[in-house]
């Protein structure tokens, strides 16, 4: 691959995940969620399975614990999240969804599925598939984070 042409390709991805960032969150803002931002999404995506600590979650997110933190406080203020006793930690604070923190992510599931249905108009449902099997398999096996 010539590179010119990694470039074309390197750009290609980048303003597609750009568009879709922007989409999923316009969709979210759409469906009622004021105040939330993009690195919302993020942090949620990581919160969603069971809950994290302030120290996982800027690990996730490739901030600072302090950054982090200030996140967190963000989206308690907002109702998003709560803190609640680590079970196995006395020391550390779980950082968990409220069913509106929920109700967002399904927001933002919704917003995706609603942002990628076009391409199917461009790909076709099979090139659409064959995109994401060939994503998937170059695809970083690590936490999807914004680029700060």
């Amino acid at each position: 691959m010539q590179n010119s042409e990694a470039i074309a390709l390197s750009a290609a991805l980048l303003a597609v995940a750009g568009e879709l960032t922007q989409r999923i969150h316009e969709g979210v803002v759409a469906r009622g969620f004021e105040g939330v931002r993009p690195a919302h999404g993020f942090a949620f995506a990581r919160l969603a399975p069971g809950g994290a600590t302030v120290t996982d979650l800027a690990a996730h997110l490739g901030v600072t614990k302090q950054a982090a933190s200030q996140l967190v406080e963000e989206i308690v203020r907002k109702g998003y999240v709560e803190r609640r006793a680590h079970p196995h930690d006395a020391r550390a604070r779980l950082i968990v969804l409220t069913e509106r923190g929920w109700e967002c992510t399904r927001a933002a599931e919704e917003a995706a599925a609603e942002a990628v249905r076009p391409w199917v108009d461009v790909l076709g449902e099979g090139g659409v598939r064959v995109l994401c099997d060939q994503l998937g398999r170059i695809a970083p096996y690590g936490p999807i984070r914004p680029t700060w």
